[in-house]
Order: C-alpha cells, then sequence, then structure tokens
C-alpha cells in the first residue's frame, strides 16, 4: 500500500539538465538549507533519456538521485510522454493530434501527439519501462508522476473518431437508438447506417457534444491509468502513483481520472500581490482558468482538488515567483508564500511543491520565475520559502492530511460544465456566449460561503450517486449526516435516479439548495417535457416554465416574516427563473416591476429535512447571505473577524484541532481567539478571549488537543 510520509512535503521540480552549467552540489546543498524535504524530476525530457529511436541516455539522472538521496531529500520520478522528441515526431508523422480532422497541431511545444496511436503508445511504453527499470527501487524515490497536466487537447484524429464510433455502437446498439437518444430527427440528422455519423468539426447539436466531450476525457482517463498500470509492476507496495492535473484542461474528468491513481495531485497557480488581498475587489466577470484570482478562488481551487478523491492531496506545481507571460511580472509581497502553502494545507495538501528552483535560461518559460533568479543566486523569494521550509519542520505530522471542515457541500458536474461551454445559458460581457457559465453560477454559491467566513467542500455528483452502478454511491441517509446542506447550482444534465436520489437527501434530514438551472435535462442533454425543477417539483414546492437573462442586476430584498437577513447590496444576477409557489415560504423577491411578480428564493420543509430554492444567481450581498443562514454556527467557531482575516480549520489524523488565521493585508489586526490554542510553530500557549496578534499578509498556525 502506497504510504505519503508523515508530514507535508516541500520542495520543487528540479532540471538539472536545464542548467547552463554544472552546480548540482550547489543547487541540493540550498534545498537541504531551506528545509526542502522533496523535489520531482525527469518528467519534461524524453529527446535527453533518449537522443534517438532505440538509443538511451539513462546515467545522467542517477546523480541526482544519489545527492537527493545523500541530503534526505526524496524524490518523485516523472515519466515523460508529455513531451515528444522530434525524431519520433519524424518517423512516425501519424501520431501528430488533431485540434480538427485533417487540421494537424504544429509541432515546437507540447503535448502536440494523439497518445492513442499504437506508434505513440509503443514508444512511450518502452521508455517508461526503460527508466523505471533503472531507477525504481532507487532509496530516494517514493512516488512516481505519469504524463504532466494531461487532457490539453480534444483530439480529432481519425482513429480517435472511430473508436468513438465504436463506443457509440456499444453504448446504444442499434443506429436508430442513437437516433432517438439524441433526437436526430432534427434538422434531418437521422442516421441510417453507423458509417453516417459526421466528425465533430461542425457539429451543433449538444447530445453530440455532451457524447464527444465524456468521450475525450475517458480517453484521457484510460491513458493515465495505462501508465500507472506499466509503473506499478516496477513500483515497491510504498510508493505512490499519481499524475499532476492542471483542472480546467478540456479532456479532464478528475474524479473518473484519479481513479487509477494513489492519491490526487494538482497545479493551483493563482494571482500574487493585490490578487490576495482582502476585503476583495475584484469583480466576478474574470474567468478562472489556469490561474486564479482573489483569495477565495485559491480556496475554490484547493477544494476541487480535495474533491478528486474526497481525500488529501498533493501540490506538484505553485508560484515560486511570476507566473505566465513574458508581459506579466508580479512576484509576491513578503508573507504570501507562505499564506498560499498554508492556505493550500490548510484545506488538505499534504505536499507544497513549486515550479520551479531556477528560473530558466531559454525556452517559452523563460521569464516563468523559479525560486532561484536568473542569477542562479538566491534571493528574496529563496529566503521566503526557506522560511517556510522551516515552519513545516516545527508543524511535523501535525497538519499532515488534514480533514478540512465544511459546513456546506457543493455538488460539482462536469458534464453539466461542458455542455455550458458551447451552449452557455449566460452571455459574457460583450454580449456574445460566455463559455464560463457553468462557474457564473457555481461559483458565487461558493464564493458566498467564502465572505461568510464559512468553509465549503466541493463533491461530484457521480461520488453521491452513479446512475450505472460504476462506483460505490452514498445513502441520502449517510449524505444528509456528512453533508448537512448539499447546495446544487448548474446541475443541468442530470439523470431522473439523481435527482430522485437529491429529493431523497432532503427526505432524510439534509438541506437541499437547488441553483438555477439544475434538473432541466437529463443524462443526454435533452430539456426534460416534465415541469422544472425535474422531478424535484413536489419537494421543493414551486414549479417554472419560464426564465430570462438579465441585463442588469436587480436588487432583492427579504419577504415579510422571511427568517433571511439581507443587506441593502443584495442582488440578483444574469438570471431569473419565474418560480410560481405551489407549497413553501417565499424567503426573498426582486425589486423590479416586471421580475418581482416571483420570488427570488423559496424554502419548503420536506421529510425530515428541507428544499431552498434560489431561483437567480446571487450577487455577493445575497449569496453571502444566504451562506450565513444555511449554516447559522461555523465549525471554525471563529467570529467577529476583521474584514481582511480569515480562518481555516480542520482535523489532523491524530484528532487535534488545527487552526489556521491569515491577514491578507497590509495592516496589521488582531482576532479574537475563539479557545484555549497553542501555537504550532512557537509553541506559545494562548487563553480564550485572547486577541491573536496578525502582522502584514501573516499566517498563524494554531491547534488544539
Amino acid at each position: 500500500m502506497a504510504v505519503l510520509p508523515a508530514r507535508v512535503l516541500f520542495g520543487a521540480a528540479y532540471y538539472h539538465e536545464y542548467q547552463p552549467y554544472e552546480r548540482l552540489k550547489t543547487d541540493l546543498d540550498l534545498m537541504a538549507d531551506a528545509g526542502f524535504t522533496v523535489i520531482r524530476v525527469g518528467e519534461s525530457v524524453w529527446s535527453t533519456w533518449e537522443p534517438e529511436n532505440g538509443r538511451f541516455d539513462l546515467d545522467w539522472l542517477q546523480p541526482v538521485l544519489d545527492g537527493a538521496h545523500e541530503r534526505g531529500i526524496s524524490v518523485i520520478l516523472g515519466t515523460p510522454t508529455y513531451a515528444v522528441p522530434p525524431w519520433l515526431a519524424r518517423q512516425y508523422p501519424e501520431i501528430t493530434g488533431e485540434r480538427c480532422t485533417g487540421q494537424r497541431i504544429g509541432w515546437g511545444a507540447r503535448q502536440e501527439v494523439d497518445f492513442t496511436h499504437p506508434a505513440f503508445r509503443f514508444h512511450a511504453e518502452r521508455i517508461i519501462r526503460k527508466i523505471l527499470a533503472k531507477y525504481a527501487t532507487h532509496p530516494a524515490v517514493i512516488g512516481f508522476q505519469v504524463d504532466n497536466e494531461p487532457g490539453l487537447e480534444l483530439l480529432h484524429n481519425h482513429g480517435v473518431f472511430q473508436r468513438f464510433v465504436d463506443h457509440l455502437r456499444a453504448e446504444y446498439g442499434e443506429v436508430e437508438n442513437l437516433n432517438r437518444a439524441w433526437g436526430l430527427v432534427y434538422w434531418s440528422h437521422r442516421l441510417s447506417t453507423w458509417a453516417d455519423l459526421w466528425t465533430p468539426d461542425g457539429n451543433a447539436q449538444p447530445q453530440y457534444d455532451v457524447a464527444w466531450r465524456a468521450f475525450q476525457a475517458k480517453q484521457t482517463t484510460e491513458f493515465i491509468a495505462w501508465q500507472a498500470d506499466i509503473v506499478r509492476e516496477f513500483a515497491r507496495p510504498d510508493q505512490f502513483v499519481t499524475t499532476c492535473i492542471s483542472y480546467t484542461r478540456p479532456a479532464v474528468e478528475d474524479d473518473e481520472l484519479t481513479d487509477a491513481l494513489d492519491v490526487a495531485t494538482g497545479n493551483p497557480y493563482y494571482d500574487m500581490q493585490d490578487g490576495l488581498a482582502l476585503p476583495d475587489t475584484h469583480g466576478d466577470q474574470v474567468e478562472q482558468k489556469w490561474k486564479t484570482s482573489g483569495v477565495w478562488a485559491l480556496y475554490q481551487t484547493a477544494d476541487w482538488m480535495f474533491s478528486s478523491r474526497q481525500a488529501p492531496f498533493l501540490v506538484t506545481e505553485t508560484n515560486a515567483s511570476s507566473i505566465g507571460t513574458h508581459w506579466d511580472n508580479r512576484p509576491a509581497f513578503d508573507g504570501q508564500w507562505r499564506q498560499a502553502a498554508w492556505a493550500l494545507v490548510a484545506r488538505g495538501a499534504r505536499m507544497i511543491e513549486y515550479w520551479h528552483w531556477h528560473t530558466l535560461h531559454f525556452g517559452a518559460e523563460t521569464y516563468w520565475g523559479g525560486i532561484l533568479p536568473h542569477s542562479g543566486r538566491p534571493g528574496r523569494t529563496y529566503r521566503e520559502l526557506a522560511r517556510l521550509g522551516a515552519e513545516f519542520d516545527a508543524a511535523g505530522e501535525l497538519v499532515a492530511g488534514l480533514e478540512p471542515d465544511a459546513d456546506l457541500t457543493l455538488l460539482y458536474s462536469t458534464p453539466s460544465k461542458w455542455l455550458m461551454q458551447k451552449y452557455p445559458p449566460i452571455a459574457a460581457p460583450d454580449g456574445g456566449p460566455d463559455p464560463a457559465a457553468y462557474h457564473r453560477i457555481f461559483d458565487p454559491f461558493y464564493r458566498g460561503a467564502f465572505d461568510s467566513g464559512r468553509q465549503a467542500r466541493i463533491v461530484h455528483a457521480r461520488q453521491l450517486h452513479d446512475p450505472r452502478g460504476e462506483r460505490e454511491g452514498v445513502a441520502p441517509e449517510a449524505a444528509a449526516q456528512r453533508h448537512p446542506v448539499l447546495v446544487v447550482p448548474g446541475f443541468y444534465l442530470a439523470d431522473d435516479t439523481t435527482l430522485d436520489w437529491l429529493a431523497q437527501y432532503a427526505q432524510a434530514g439534509g438541506h437541499l439548495v437547488l441553483g438555477p438551472r439544475t434538473g432541466y435535462a437529463d443524462q443526454e442533454a435533452r430539456a426534460r417535457h416534465e415541469p422544472a425543477p425535474g422531478r424535484l417539483v413536489t419537494a421543493a414546492g414551486v414549479t417554472y416554465d419560464e426564465f430570462s437573462n438579465l441585463s442588469r442586476d436587480i436588487p432583492v430584498h427579504t419577504s415579510v416574516g422571511s427568517p433571511l437577513s439581507l443587506p441593502a447590496n443584495a442582488t440578483a444576477t444574469r438570471w431569473v427563473e419565474a418560480l410560481n409557489v405551489i407549497d413553501a415560504d417565499v424567503l426573498a423577491e426582486y425589486d423590479h416591476p416586471h421580475f418581482g411578480r416571483w420570488p427570488a428564493v423559496t424554502t419548503r420543509r420536506h421529510g425530515a429535512g428541507r428544499v431552498t430554492y434560489v431561483g437567480t444567481v446571487p450577487g455577493r450581498g445575497l449569496a453571502q447571505a444566504l451562506a450565513a443562514w444555511l449554516a447559522p454556527n461555523p465549525r471554525s467557531g471563529w467570529k467577529g473577524l476583521p474584514a481582511t482575516v480569515t480562518a481555516t480549520t480542520g482535523t489532523a489524523p491524530d484528532g487535534r484541532r488545527v487552526h489556521i488565521v491569515h491577514n491578507w493585508s497590509w495592516l496589521p489586526t488582531t482576532a479574537k481567539v475563539p479557545a484555549r490554542l497553542s501555537d504550532a510553530l512557537d509553541g506559545a500557549s494562548i487563553p480564550a478571549g485572547a486577541a491573536l496578534n496578525l502582522g502584514a499578509w501573516d499566517v498563524r498556525v494554531l491547534f488544539t488537543g
């Protein structure tokens, strides 16, 4: 059984082969002095491992592993399959990936390959086996990363498409079954034979798009599982297998992808400097892509990584300095590296690894800053991270594998996100379609929880109930105990049995919160012919058949006698569902001459639980008030916090309660301690009710028990 060390691993990706001159001993000594416990190596240089077809050079890594082991630094060894050597591309041009049918991806970047092609698989397996046969047993190696940030492309190659057709044939049997399921009578798309299926390039049918995106994600999942199986032939029982995930890649379904791995691993990149300031003045039009903006989005990324396996995770890459483009250089303010790292640990990170050790002197990422600058001399970044390394050492096993607290749980639907990327219900600011529509609906509910001081957990729909029975679901009664408040916004693609499960969850005592577009379509993206919300009308006590986009925000006020307290800035944004009350209490209403006839928020007892319906995308004031009402007694126990302060709590593996308190501001402040706590970094005892001093961009790590 794979075993993770009983402390937070701390280190960086290290590419000795990229250094412009020999400095291995210097680098490793600096790492040891900074408290490094792990490095990641080897995943980016297939052409170094195998300079020509069948000629292997494997010895260059030996001194790196030996030197790391001598200094007590562990190693994660990567397989180099995401960056194909030129000789392979030259000798097998047919492996080139296609973004559109017949239109090949140009060479010169990375991940330009059809990783399903037999020629690629042959050579990929050969190099994996060569590397693992030599180094898997090295005492420094504690785990393996297969590939790197998979799922970058939606592959349109002929072989991929033919496998897609075979997949549909196995799924639907007769072609007439597909005609009915996809509604191909529309626009004369009925198939008479499987050979009639058109390639996806010009497709405009939503049902096709849903199936195509799911199939693409399955190819990525199968590819990673294939590599993991090869690696396990060489791995010791105590070594783990993982891959690093960039969570917004188009061909990734993270809860499925990680099934074949021992631990989930992700790459959270984030805006530094003012991007980490509270109060947060960032608007909600910022699309969170491969990097995030805002403290709330950093926390959401961490909770997303935890959600992949509903377990602690590893961070394989995160900001060492400036990230991204040559024209956007914004390294952290003093203290912000500590803050971001401890925020990730607070939500379950068992490793913080930076990309990367030294800033590159060549290549597309010349100005993607490492821990060391181009001069190779330790500077401010190194000093700041060395402090963090000492803190992880002081905290020890207390913070390794925290089970983060959650006041609310949000249900996430990757298939619904895929559909809304191509067929969004929400417009962008310029009036065109907004491919971030799913997150425009989902994120405000998460952000409302964060703004109210509540902690949230994310759970994938199939982790609660899998209609195909491919994984064990959760009984509604157990879910009501573990997730007492379950928020379900934007769950557009929803099969009958999952919607019935949601109703049973509320019946069993859970508080089900339904948001816009939930249950409107079935698993094939067909609009339901029953009243909306599909199969949940009785439980919710409301229905609707009319909905509208909003061109501007609408003020919202509480109804007479409502227990929901709203601030003056409470608004509805982007979307309104015209709710007709059957048997529910109205909590909030719109201030508008037309939309005011319908309620904005309703609630109803259902069995031992409750169903609340939010018929709009809540603005920040409304979302914060909703979260406070849904979870009136946050588990953290911290009250009256300044606007710049967050308190994140969780349970250590040994049962101790951990409190990680941040001040996201230049201004020093204090927070009132809710219970007697001990400082994990300096051993000081802090009595209940005492003022906890927080400096500029500061973080304190505390515990009870």
